[in-house]
């Protein structure tokens, strides 16, 4: 039996929704104000995709075994910018702002300006643009 399953969000579990919001602010996410103070907050992403940000008390009201896993995020978003010289700006700028850089800008070898900061929960996020040439 084949199942055709089409990815449609992604979910993340917030300490503090506030915190998780400002940072997902910072990388260009319109996030309604009023957000902050919600259980639940969700952004659609051009191409329909969804990211889903959920307190753990709400995790909790359907879950009540959940706790949060021990040690770095087991997911990973990655976010496209225009260039190289943006990827070294906005890791400066969520640096510079508190957030933790796990990885400072490098020109990798398969040919990408990137980086990596962790959000306030622990999962990296990593930054990055073509290299040129």
């Amino acid at each position: 039996m084949t199942i055709d399953a089409q990815l449609s969000a992604v979910g993340i579990v917030a300490a503090d929704m506030a915190a998780t919001l400002a940072f997902y602010r910072r990388l260009g996410l319109d996030i309604p104000a009023d957000a902050d103070t919600a259980p639940h907050a969700e952004v659609t992403l051009p191409g329909g995709l969804r990211l889903l940000f959920d307190t753990e008390d709400t995790v909790r009201s359907f879950h009540p075994g959940w706790s949060p896993v021990a040690g770095a995020g087991r997911i990973g978003l990655a976010f496209a910018v225009a260039d190289a010289a943006a990827v070294d700006a906005l890791y400066a700028d969520l640096v510079g702002a508190g957030y933790h850089g796990e990885l400072a800008p490098f020109d990798a070898f398969w040919g990408q300006r990137y980086a990596t900061v962790q959000d306030p929960d622990g999962n990296g996020v990593d930054l990055f643009a073509p290299l040129p040439g």
